[in-house]
């Protein structure tokens, strides 16, 4: 043993001594002589010395004798030199022996001395506290009981083997304690771990049975090195590597999805697989309740997910798991608990359990629980350790998972706004596509109904809806005409007329140019229950440039009943009113201009018209006048001076009556005349006007009829111009009445009128025609019918319009109407108070002042 010690040991062979140090030596005893000394000393001893034995006397001769004696001299010389070198030796290995034995006794290295049987022949201090026994107790007992029972067989063989071939080895074995009441009080006391195991200490012996002459044959050394703090040490690094490779397998399996079931599933499904455990359970703890959310569970013990616990059982469930930090329960029954939570044990059948808070910060997520159901179990601290791991991981996990998710939320809130976005742009393009189309209808025709049309088919099949109606009104009948409708699944209402003080709500609203969606209270007999969109159709006053309206009409929006119009739908429609509302101002201004050319035109005509009848009606009489003054002058016959002075004096008379006619006209129109009441008897007075026509009729072949009833008897009115309509009106019909054809002409009194006093009805009819195109313009100025020859009959074309105004100056009305081979005329003429004197002159104003 290379002991840096022994080899400063004064005395050891090959070292010089010092004259001390020999003087030293002189003075031990020698242990030849003194044998108590060998015996003295501890096992291994010497082995003692055979003592030396002189031959037995014989008879030998002198010379034999002398040369005995020189002999005998030499080989005692011989011996001294030997016994000297003997004591060195025997010396030198003494002092060897007790420096061995000095450092085998003091080595902090535990060191044994055995036979080959084990037994313990030498043992030193650090050798019995290793064993935590006395050297006395030590010494004659087999170093094998010490062992632990499952390497004693290989203890044995690794020793046998040793004897067999000698050399060295090395063992790693594991030492018992001894629970004896012979314990050392120099060896430190052993744990309760140490005690529970019934395992001292690992170590590793290093045998060695080459011990030369420090021992006898067959000793074995023993020195053993306590590796228990290494092993410890390595235990528990590899215990660490364990619980990560545990954890990160762990880990992996939690985080192996984003869901948070999945996530709790697997979290309680590796926990359980790790720790052989009978139940593991994740509870979701809020203020009001505990609820199971996740478990894992062994056949056979009850299941806790499902219901919760309720709040009055709170106060138990905290003093059972806890809810801020770890808590571990070897046994449940070894603690004192409330009679609440102990009966909240024995429902769950928790024999043993351990219990971590799963934490996100300082918020308490759940509760990451064990439980042992079917005996006690002691929690090791890395299990302890591998829950607060797998707790903190589930608690990132569920972090990760909760971003995870509202990543997820904000990812499929953009794209439903994407989609959306796409699908409002889609609708935008459609819209503005439809709204297009109108504008170029709008643009490039004046067609309002063609216009209107495509504009309720466009939003019925643009906007998916049940129908679409466009109505226009009608403010001084006070009704709504639908005109235009499309529909595709609703009855249709073409032609529907609606009086607006049938439904003021609704056409107040229209009127002021607001739009609104409804659903009636009790559904349409026709069509249900349905949600309509009612928008107007209006023009802003700003620039309704002298229109007599600006609410135009309205567009209605059929739907089914659940549906609601949105924002764009509302624009889009308020849009398309706004085109149908030009489209329509459009057409009238149009049809206002086309009626102001035509109206242009017809006054051109009239002018052309009139201008040829004055031409006609002016200069035929002047040549007339001409040519008959012209033939008085050559005539010499009376006769025929006779003849051509008559032709003078009618020709005059037509020219004068012309120019009359012109000027009482022109009078008309420019100011209001003064008429003359006077009572008329009718019964008297009509068959007098008539006669000179009767005379003229019947020269004409034409039939005449008069009917005045005889309750028909006093008329107070200007008498003066009612005979000049009257005669106008027969003078027309003998005119362009066929020969063999009739006139009549009848009267019937009225109490009241539009003028509000009693008035009398005066019915000419004859068997004429004018066409229906001609009927409307007949009170015109210089208006001839188409069809009637002037040459032929003659006429100013002034007559009619005359009579027309004629009869406003007195107050009355005149109707003109033609079908089935009759022109009827209709005069009414209203009968004034008679406290007005005859003669009275009194200013009439015009039927239209009359009106209002």
């Amino acid at each position: 043993m290379n002991d840096p010690e022994r080899q400063q040991e004064p005395g050891s062979v090959g070292s010089s001594m010092s004259e001390e140090e020999t003087q030293s030596l002189s003075r031990e005893p020698d242990p030849l002589q003194d044998d108590s000394l060998l015996e003295d000393t501890a096992t291994p001893r010497i082995p003692p010395r055979t003592p030396f034995e002189l031959p037995s006397p014989i008879a030998l001769d002198p010379a034999a004798l002398e040369d005995a004696t020189v002999a005998m001299q030499g080989n005692t010389g011989q011996l001294l030199r030997k016994y000297s070198e003997l004591v060195a030796c025997h010396t030198q290995l003494w002092r060897e022996y007790m420096a061995f034995k000095q450092l085998f006794d003091q080595s902090p290295t535990p060191d044994f001395l055995t036979n080959g049987q084990g037994i313990i022949l030498q043992v030193n201090q650090a050798a019995g506290q290793l064993l935590g026994l006395s050297i006395e107790a030590l010494l004659g007992r087999s170093l094998l009981e010490f062992v632990a029972p499952e390497m004693v067989a290989i203890v044995q063989t690794r020793l046998h083997q040793l004897l067999r071939s000698g050399g060295k080895d090395e063992l790693d074995v594991s030492l018992r304690g001894d629970r004896s009441p012979e314990h050392s009080g120099d060896a430190p006391p052993l744990s309760e771990a140490d005690l529970e195991d019934d395992v001292v200490r690992d170590v590793v012996f290093y045998l060695d049975a080459d011990m030369g002459h420090h021992t006898e044959a067959g000793v074995i050394r023993w020195q053993a090195h306590d590796i228990s703090r290494q092993r410890q040490r390595a235990d528990e690094q590899a215990q660490k590597l364990e619980l990560a490779q545990l954890s990160a397998e762990m880990i992996q399996q939690i985080h192996q999805s984003l869901d948070p079931p999945a996530i709790l599933s697997n979290a309680v499904t590796e926990v359980q697989r790790v720790l052989q455990i009978d139940r593991v359970v994740v509870y979701q703890v809020d203020s009001q309740q505990v609820t199971a959310i996740a478990e894992a569970i062994e056949p056979g013990w009850r299941s806790l997910l499902g219901p919760s616990v309720e709040p009055d059982a709170m106060a138990f469930v905290s003093e059972l798991y806890g809810q801020e930090e770890a808590v571990v329960l070897p046994d449940v029954h070894d603690l004192a608990f409330s009679p609440e939570a102990t009966e909240i044990l024995r429902q769950h059948q928790i024999q043993s359990m351990a219990t971590v808070p799963v934490l996100d910060g300082d918020m308490l997520l759940g509760l990451l629980s064990v439980h042992q159901c079917s005996r006690v179990r002691t929690w090791q601290s890395w299990e302890i350790e591998l829950l607060q791991r797998v707790a903190a991981e589930l608690a990132i996990a569920l972090h990760h998972s909760a971003l995870y998710q509202q990543a997820q939320q904000v990812s499929a809130t953009l794209e439903q706004d994407l989609h959306q976005r796409t699908e409002q742009m889609g609708r935008i393009l459609k819209y503005e596509s439809m709204l297009k189309r109108i504008t170029d209808r709008v643009r490039d025709s004046l067609d309002q109904n063609q216009i209107l049309q495509a504009a309720v088919q466009e939003l019925t099949l643009v906007l998916n809806i049940s129908g679409c109606n466009a109505a226009l009104y009608d403010l001084d009948q006070n009704t709504s005409t639908i005109l235009y409708e499309y529909t595709s699944s609703v009855p249709a209402f073409y032609g529907k007329v609606a009086r607006m003080e049938d439904s003021p709500e609704i056409y107040h609203q229209l009127k002021e140019g607001h739009s609104f969606q409804f659903c009636s209270l009790y559904p349409n007999p026709v069509r249900g229950s349905v949600a309509m969109l009612a928008c107007p159709i209006f023009v802003d006053p700003k620039s309704a440039e002298g229109m007599e309206q600006t609410v135009l009409g309205d567009l209605w929006l059929i739907h089914e009943k659940d549906y609601v119009f949105n924002l764009s739908e509302i624009r889009l429609v308020q849009q398309v009113a706004n085109q149908c509302a030009i489209a329509i101002r459009q057409a009238r201004l149009y049809r206002a201009a086309k009626a102001q050319v035509e109206e242009l035109e017809h006054l051109n005509h009239l002018k052309d018209q009139f201008l040829s009848t004055v031409s006609h009606e002016l200069r035929t009489p002047i040549a007339n006048l001409k040519m008959a003054i012209h033939m008085l002058e050559i005539s010499k016959s009376p006769d025929k001076q006779a003849q051509y002075l008559k032709i003078l004096k009618d020709e005059l008379a037509r020219e004068s009556d012309f120019i009359n006619d012109l000027l009482d006209l022109q009078r008309l129109e420019q100011s209001r005349a003064q008429i003359s009441l006077q009572v008329i008897n009718m019964q008297d007075w009509l068959p007098e006007l008539v006669q000179p026509f009767q005379s003229r009729m019947q020269s004409y072949q034409q039939i005449f009829q008069l009917h005045c009833p005889p309750e028909v008897q006093w008329l107070h009115t200007d008498l003066s111009i009612l005979q000049r309509i009257l005669i106008e009106l027969l003078n027309n019909a003998c005119k362009y009445t066929a020969r063999e054809s009739t006139i009549e002409l009848s009267v019937a009194s009225n109490d009241y009128n539009f003028t509000h006093l009693p008035h009398l009805t005066f019915t000419l009819r004859n068997e004429a025609e004018i066409p229906a195109h001609d009927l409307p313009h007949i009170f015109e100025k210089f208006y001839r019918a188409t069809q009637v020859d002037r040459y032929r009959h003659g006429g100013t074309g002034l007559g009619l319009a005359l009579v027309k105004k004629l009869v406003e100056e007195l107050g009355g009305n005149i109707f003109a109407t033609s079908q089935d081979g009759w022109t009827t005329f209709r005069l009414i003429v209203p009968s004034y108070p008679l406290d007005r004197v005859v003669g009275e002159s009194q200013t009439r104003n015009s039927p239209d002042d009359q009106d209002a």
